[in-house]
């Protein structure tokens, strides 16, 4: 569990920020949240603004053009803030491996942010979205 994780007290309030993904972990975070695997049992429940927001679960590689939006979505987001990488994009590039788009070699977010807790897979199932999650809530 990440240091700020604890102080969160077993709950989170979740943002998605799609830094250039092709959906397919936007998919999957959307599993996490149904009935069958019930991410807010766990204490994390998905808000419609940064500021709200505790966690941030990024996906996709980091374009150019999504660069300074994730800067400022972090920046907007309260302390203590974690930011989960969601999905081998996220980590670093995956399919998009060698794209002109990109901010970097590698595109991961971690270049760009800090990042707290890491959802390798292609995309991920929504059990191990879950799992991430509950490493941040601690449930």
């Amino acid at each position: 569990m990440p240091a700020a994780a604890r102080e969160l007290g077993g709950s989170a309030q979740v943002r998605c920020v799609d830094a250039g993904s092709c959906n397919a972990c936007e998919i999957e975070i959307g599993m996490a949240f149904n009935p069958v695997y019930d991410a807010e049992r766990y204490g994390a429940r998905l808000v419609a603004s940064p500021r709200h927001a505790d966690v941030l679960l990024v996906t996709g590689p980091v374009t150019r053009n999504m660069a300074a939006p994730l800067k400022a979505t972090v920046a907007a987001a309260a302390e203590p803030r974690l930011v989960v990488a969601v999905g081998d994009c996220a980590l670093g590039c995956g399919e998009f491996t060698g794209g002109y788009g990109l901010i970097s070699e590698t595109g991961a977010v971690e270049d760009l942010v800090r990042v707290d807790v890491r959802i390798p897979g292609c995309p991920p199932e929504p059990a191990a979205i879950v799992a991430g999650l509950r490493q941040v809530t601690g449930r």
